[in-house]
């Protein structure tokens, strides 16, 4: 049956009068242009003139010249809704398929659903949570054709998106600006989200490596024991973690004399088998007279106030706690300088939790939203709890990294934060909260690290295994497999859970994580150069599968696999039986992506696991992989040898990068890196593989090349060219 098309103009009537159902619908907003196909807008030039700083921007952006409204492709609609919010709407054409909106529980598509951003302590939630850890007011759309634009919200309000009728923003506080980025493709979005939020500063290459964490490593005994079980039974591993327990009464920057005697030499054994570490420091601080935090802080007066001006109080760890106001410029200088006695103690990284912030035995998880925050006028100036919840635990890891780079200004910091705030990826890595040890999980972890990446946050991951709950082996297995691949890979659980350590269920359990971690340290040499290009352009480390084809439908809900980069696609068993079988990219001119695998530690196909996702390289890509080490640092001539995986396409032809620096430090950013690009061309039926550019002032190493072409053809031969 051949259905009439409903007319443009019929449309603009429907949707006014939508609006008209919603609220009071303002005049035409008014634009200007702040970038490359980067416009602004605002509902009326008086709400220009009373724009507030922006926390998600990187820096204040400028108008550079102003658009003609009706010429865009992409107009908000600003109204008042019925509740007497600030509201902005978009329509979505047909074949829009929405992602975004960081922190969400449930799957990769976001299409008719509703989350809210407002940081919120959400232990053990489920697919119902509306809200969780953090806030990014921020949507994907992807056309039809595969062309995209983003919609950012300026607001750090509470924000509802309403995603069941195409894009609305709903927040309390005044009107506020929306912010367009419309360009050909997903991937060109998130370079231009990069240009206007920042991006992650490139981390330790120990950072990049694999985490263990539970809540709690205690004693100091126990830490070690741990840290030994990986070296002797040969499970790769860079960092562990220590929780709250190390505390002396959960003080932060204190220890406990009778478990942790001696912090500075732990960190100093741990480093000679080849572990880093990460301490748990969170911003409740304990309202005692004579505890050398509280007193500094008392006596700078650098505390929250309740709305008579009074310190506001709330019981988180410690008992009864004051909170910082990290909104002030001294008051995050004395916060920084926490850190120097600290860190000097041999301390790698820090850890920012319960940062939301949140606040035990009160309805709310947090502070009241009429509390009052003293902010430097760049940021806003004096304003309620309500203004600037959603940035508190930004505001905080800003404090942090300032403190820790500080300490050691020729390192580079590592901080993870549970919560944090759109653009608050220049401070820290975050991860996706107090999940659950169930396959419900499992399976969501997936999307929600994808969501979060492409809300502007890329160095992100589960808790791999469930943090709350205990699960079994066969679960732990399943999640430890695709978990090494994530961007930020840390197994955690919570007290009073059975151990989770690779080695904790049976040989066979252990066996897989093995193969897993061993796969995550070959492909070291791909990750981190991902992490640089993330780094430099604000891409995202781990993709959702439809990057692979933008404009194939079929791609759009895949949300079983994803991409490492560009060039790895990961498929997962996302469910106990594994009886889904997730979509595939199409061949490429006949050319289909290769499954490939790497030889475990007895000399078999790894992918004879059951339990690990099956690998495959795009056609025309080169990856490059290296031998198998314990650590960060473990073999002084690890760049010795490398291997490249290479995939012809169908001209016969493959292309791939490889990035490396000193992996610490910053010399990386005066020219010492060594960037190179391998080419691999057909000749006959040889392939030859050559370097087709370089850059950078690191020494190359005189190393042996290995070259692996996978794909169904065989070759009369396959060689290195180093001419």
């Amino acid at each position: 049956m051949f259905i009439k098309p409903v007319s443009r103009y019929a449309l603009i009537v429907f949707g006014i009068i939508m609006l008209s159902m919603q609220g009071v619908l303002h005049a035409a907003p008014v634009a200007e242009v702040i970038g490359d196909g980067i416009v602004r807008f605002d509902a009326s030039p008086e709400a220009a003139d009373n724009r507030r700083p922006s926390f998600a921007l990187q820096r204040a952006l400028p108008g550079i010249g102003s658009v003609e409204v009706s010429n865009l492709p992409v107009v908000p609609k600003f109204f008042v809704a019925d509740s007497g919010r600030s509201a902005v709407t978009i329509s979505i054409g047909p074949g829009t398929s929405l992602y975004g909106t960081g922190e969400c529980a449930g799957p990769l598509l976001r299409n008719g659903f509703v989350t809210e951003a407002w940081n919120h302590d959400a232990f053990g939630y489920g697919l119902d949570a509306k809200n969780l850890y953090t806030s990014h007011p921020w949507v994907l759309a992807v056309r039809a054709d595969g062309s995209a634009y983003g919609i950012l919200a300026d607001t750090t309000e509470k924000c509802e998106i309403d995603l069941r009728d195409g894009i609305t923003f709903r927040a309390e506080g005044p009107e506020f600006s929306v912010i367009v980025i419309d360009r050909e493709s997903p991937q060109a979005v998130m370079k231009g989200l990069g240009e206007l939020t920042g991006t992650i500063a490139m981390p330790p290459k120990w950072a990049v490596g694999y985490h263990q964490c539970r809540y709690s490593y205690n004693p100091d005994s126990r830490v070690k024991e741990v840290a030994m079980e990986f070296r002797n039974r040969r499970l790769p591993a860079d960092v562990i973690w220590m929780d709250i327990d190390y505390m002396n009464g959960y003080r932060v920057f204190t220890f406990d004399d009778e478990q942790f005697p001696d912090p500075a030499g732990l960190n100093e054994w741990l480093d000679t088998i080849g572990f880093s570490n990460v301490w748990m420091i969170d911003p409740g601080v304990k309202r005692e007279e004579g505890y050398f935090v509280y007193d500094s802080g008392e006596e700078l007066d650098v505390w929250t106030k309740n709305a008579k001006g009074e310190t506001f109080t709330g019981e988180v760890w410690p008992g009864v706690c004051v909170f910082p106001d990290y909104f002030n410029k001294d008051v995050r200088s004395w916060w920084s300088g926490l850190y120097e006695d600290f860190m000097a103690l041999g301390i790698d990284g820090v850890w920012n939790d319960m940062n939301e912030p949140a606040v035990f035995n009160v309805k709310s998880k947090t502070m009241p939203e009429d509390n009052i925050h003293h902010a430097d006028e760049q940021l806003g100036g004096t304003g309620t709890h309500a203004r600037y919840h959603n940035v508190y635990g930004m505001q905080m890891i800003r404090a942090t990294r300032e403190g820790v780079l500080a300490t050691n200004p020729t390192k580079r910091p590592f901080v993870l934060s549970r919560a944090n705030f759109i653009g608050g990826q220049r401070y820290g890595a975050t991860w996706t909260g107090d999940n659950s040890a169930n396959w419900e999980h499992l399976e969501m972890s997936i999307p929600m690290t994808l969501n979060l990446s492409l809300s502007g946050q890329p160095f992100a991951g589960p808790d791999i295994g469930g943090f709350a709950y205990n699960g079994d082996g066969e679960l732990f297995a399943r999640w430890m497999g695709f978990g090494t691949l994530m961007p930020f890979s840390r197994g955690h659980t919570a007290k009073g859970n059975i151990d989770k350590e690779p080695w904790s269920f049976t040989p066979e359990i252990e066996a897989t994580c093995r193969r897993a971690l061993e796969r995550r340290y070959r492909l070291m040499p791909y990750i981190y150069t991902l992490f640089h290009e993330s780094s430099v352009s604000g891409m995202p480390i781990a993709m959702p599968t439809f990057f692979a084809d933008p404009a194939d439908p079929a791609l759009r809900s895949e949300d079983d696999s994803f991409l490492l980069g560009p060039d790895l696609l990961v498929s997962v068993g996302a469910t106990p039986e594994s009886d889904r079988m997730p979509v595939l990219p199409m061949a490429v001119d006949g050319v289909e992506w290769a499954k490939f695998d790497f030889p475990d530690f007895d000399g078999h196909p790894d992918s004879e696991d059951a339990h690990l996702p099956i690998l495959r390289i795009r056609p025309g890509a080169i990856i490059a992989t290296a031998p198998v080490t314990q650590f960060f640092g473990d073999r002084p001539d690890s760049r010795d040898e490398l291997t490249l995986i290479v995939h012809l396409d169908a001209n016969g032809f493959a292309s791939g990068e490889l990035y490396e620096d000193a992996g610490e430090g910053f010399g990386y950013l005066v020219g010492n890196y060594l960037r190179t690009t391998y080419q691999a061309t057909l000749d006959g039926n040889s392939v030859v593989v050559r370097i087709s550019a370089e850059d950078g002032r690191m020494d190359r190493p005189n190393r042996r090349v290995r070259i692996r072409v996978v794909g169904d053809h065989e070759f009369d031969s396959v060689e290195f060219a180093k001419d």
